[in-house]
């Protein structure tokens, strides 16, 4: 099998609540993203999508994706989609770092590697743990009054897990807090995600405000020397995200006992070979996850699942659904969520069809 064909195309994803807002001011109302279509001569077609948060989030951005997959896709034409250690090298060898330009590649060629062998992706990435997959609900940072509101709502839809965007002036974040916490019942989950809008003081500050709120704090400095001395002096079981960008600073934040969690996102590793490198690094030292990316749609969401799906559940701290979060349907046979929970799809590969009538026409295109 041979890849004879790599498009990809821009896809608008405006948001159901208007606007996305996290720390220091940044906000996005519609997400760009990028889906790759990659063709072989042997039947099978491959999907996969990246979605930055906005250019002010990671170093990713959507146009940054489209350049480097001009880069990238010519030196994949006529390379076997199914080897995906080989693609991977290949994609390294011709363009340096920029994970998150690889990450739909690879995400397609485990679409085209289920397809071949007639196995859902999650089958291939360890097998199915469980019936489904719990989810969380990232509350776009507000008033603490409008954020307990939105947590009320998401917990009537079925949510029991749910990630405040905190990171601004500590007192109000700790209103949110507590705002948020009076809420919930036995069983909710709270994780008060600072992403990396705290100096240490301020996080300091927030920790001994909640001191007496069940909640999780999440990536609290931008640096990782910040939040591991932040780590050291609370109490509160501690998250990391931001630092982790590969799987030599997740081996030193276990060494250095930095987290009880950390979120892997599958465009940040540069996709679900190196995002299931991880996973199953973490399944080996017993840290518990967060399985997420950056941001999409239908095709991330699938992605998202598969990866989720076959990770033990014991391990499995939460997971998302960012097609519930947007006004655009992409691909059909994309999970859904019911009852705060989704499940993979049993059909081979990621088990999507994109639709066509959304994607356009392609903007990028290599044969």
């Amino acid at each position: 099998m041979r890849i004879t064909r790599i498009a990809a195309y821009r896809v608008d994803l405006p948001l159901h609540e208007g606007k996305y807002a996290w720390s220091g001011g940044k906000a996005v109302s519609v997400f760009d993203s990028t889906i790759v279509r990659v063709e072989t001569d042997a039947g099978p077609v491959g999907h996969g999508e990246v979605c930055p948060l906005g250019p002010a989030y990671l170093p990713a951005y959507a146009a940054g994706v489209r350049a480097g997959l001009g880069e990238v896709a010519p030196a994949l034409l006529g390379q076997d989609p199914t080897e995906l250690a080989a693609i991977n090298r290949q994609m390294d060898r011709v363009l340096k770092g920029h994970p998150y330009v690889k990450s739909p590649i690879d995400m397609a060629c485990w679409d085209i590697l289920g397809q071949a062998t007639g196995q859902p992706v999650c089958a291939l990435l360890g097998g199915r743990f469980g019936a489904d997959v719990i989810l969380y609900r990232a509350i776009s940072q507000d008033t603490p009054q409008r954020m307990a509101e939105r947590v009320a709502q998401y917990r009537k839809e079925g949510y029991r897990r749910f990630q405040l965007k905190v990171g601004g002036e500590p007192e109000e974040d700790i209103e949110r807090i507590r705002a948020v916490a009076a809420e919930l019942e036995r069983g909710d989950v709270l994780v008060a995600d600072a992403n990396t809008g705290w100096l240490s003081h301020q996080a300091l500050r927030v920790a001994r405000g909640v001191r007496d709120v069940d909640v999780y704090i999440e990536q609290p400095c931008l640096g990782y020397e910040e939040c591991l001395a932040v780590r050291r002096h609370i109490d509160h079981p501690f998250v990391l995200d931001e630092s982790i960008t590969g799987i030599p600073e997740l081996v030193r934040a276990h060494g250095d006992g930095a987290m009880d969690v950390v979120n892997l996102k599958i465009g940040k590793l540069g996709g679900l070979t190196n995002a299931r490198l991880a996973r199953d690094l973490c399944v080996t030292l017993g840290i518990a996850m967060t399985i997420e990316d950056s941001w999409g749609g239908d095709v991330t969401t699938a992605a998202i699942a598969h990866l989720a799906h076959s990770t033990p559940p014991e391990l499995r701290f939460t997971a998302t659904d960012f097609n519930s979060y947007v006004t655009v349907s992409t691909a059909e046979g994309a999970p859904q969520r019911e009852g705060g929970r989704m499940a993979a799809s049993a059909a081979p590969g990621l088990g999507v069809t994109p639709r066509t009538d959304v994607l356009g026409d392609p903007v990028l295109d290599f044969a």
